[in-house]
């Protein structure tokens, strides 16, 4: 039997704030359908994780992802090559196979959201944390949308080893600076430890909508790229234009969701 692609989300409830919180998450059962339904039509396997690996207090949540090699061996899944997607996303039906597209390398899409706040933390984690080794930013990517296959285990393994080792200046940096948790660092740790890296356009993961003034009710944003995500909108109280919009952006393509799907 072949082994499958797998696209692999985080949908867990801290209940508390940020990405995970209980009135962001409502929406993503929006997100879970379709990419159930882009998974179906492309013979790959979606698998959701919802619980914590580790008590939040002990490890951020988003840097919990890269046990995920640990979770798909612990759930005796067999996988080919792996996409670790946002819960936040909602994926165009028609949506190239972008497993085809790896080469075999870790996969990216090119960060095109703040350049300000990507320069900005790409500094203050280098000074702080990596000895001065500096990226090239045209270089960064989204770790919303990461593709990986089983010769990047031990580098998940290393991240892992690198955040407890580094714990306590990470969280300090971020609370400085406001630098983000997990992205630039493991963007810095990709092109300092040489990883083969493969990016891929902007339209494989459309973040920082609102900032290009595309996020809209006529979602014209659908007409130029595949997968959406719906991050950094300002005045989002209660996470209500988050919902907003995820719900809107499925049903556009979908139709109203089953009450029992999820």
């Amino acid at each position: 039997m072949d082994k499958k692609n797998i696209v692999f989300m985080m949908d867990v409830d801290i209940k508390g704030d940020g990405r995970y919180a209980s009135s962001r998450r409502e929406a993503y059962k929006y997100s879970i359908d379709s990419w159930k339904r882009w998974c179906d039509k492309n013979d790959c396997e979606l698998f959701v994780l919802n619980d914590l690996i580790l008590d939040n207090n002990k490890m951020g949540i988003c840097w919990q992802r890269y046990y995920l090699f640990d979770i798909l061996d612990a759930n005796k899944i067999e996988y080919n090559q792996v996409l670790m997607i946002d819960a936040d996303t909602i994926v165009h039906p028609d949506t190239p196979n972008f497993f085809e597209m790896t080469e075999g390398k870790l996969c990216g899409v090119q960060f095109d959201g703040s350049w300000d706040w990507v320069l900005r933390s790409i500094e203050n984690y280098s000074k702080h944390i990596f000895d001065g080794y500096m990226m090239s930013w045209h270089k960064y990517f989204d770790c919303g949308f990461i593709i990986v296959n089983e010769n990047h285990k031990q580098f998940f393994q290393d991240i892992v080893s690198f955040y407890f080792v580094n714990q306590d200046n990470l969280i300090k940096v971020q609370e400085t600076f406001h630098t983000g948790t997990d992205q630039t660092p493991v963007n810095i740790l990709t092109h300092q430890r040489g990883i083969d890296l493969k990016l891929l356009p902007y339209e494989f993961n459309m973040n920082d909508m609102n900032r290009k003034e595309i996020l809209n009710d006529d979602l014209l944003f659908t007409k130029c790229g595949w997968i959406y995500q719906y991050n950094a909108i300002p005045n989002n109280k209660d996470n209500e234009l988050t919902n907003y919009f995820m719900k809107k952006t499925y049903e556009h393509f979908y139709g109203e969701l089953k009450d029992d799907t999820k």
